[in-house]
């Protein structure tokens, strides 16, 4: 994804609501921080995301909280690091029967101590998260819990060669 994309928060969200994964689930990003240290997320419950018994699909409850934490981390971090998934569990709670929605946040003091982190000479750090999938009541339907990993970016070598 182009890093040029994290200067329109706007053209974001809609780059992110049009991404075919997301359109093809019914995935849809509600709203997104201007400093991008939020992000809402809503699936509506269809037919081509229901499971055999009628509910949503499990598949689809971690689609639609798999990239945003990296995401939004990459936009406030800025240039220079390094943001992947490390690891994931999904904890199914109880069938989500109608739409549910997650959030995702970043406080600037987190930001400030995963940087703090690498400036004091770490060579990686793994903030961890859980993500809670709500249903339209506010009841828990599944809780995602996340780790990450950032690095501040390598530096291309440059070879005698070049």
């Amino acid at each position: 994804m182009s890093n040029r994309l994290y200067k329109y928060p706007r053209l974001f969200k809609t780059f992110l609501n049009i991404y075919p994964p997301y359109w093809g689930t019914g995935i849809r990003v509600t709203s997104l921080a201007p400093d991008f240290s939020s992000m809402e997320v809503r699936m509506d419950l269809r037919w081509y995301n229901r499971n055999a018994f009628g509910t949503h699909f499990g598949g689809s409850l971690y689609s639609m909280c798999d990239p945003h934490l990296v995401l939004l981390l990459v936009a406030r971090l800025g240039p220079g690091h390094e943001v992947w998934d490390k690891g994931a569990t999904i904890d199914f709670l109880r069938p989500g029967r109608g739409p549910v929605h997650a959030r995702f946040e970043w406080s600037d003091q987190e930001i400030d101590e995963i940087r703090d982190a690498l400036d004091a000479g770490a060579r990686s750090v793994s903030p961890e998260r859980t993500v809670r999938v709500l249903d339209g009541d506010g009841r828990r339907i599944a809780r995602i819990h996340k780790t990450l990993y950032v690095r501040r970016q390598l530096k291309a070598s440059s070879s005698p060669d070049s």
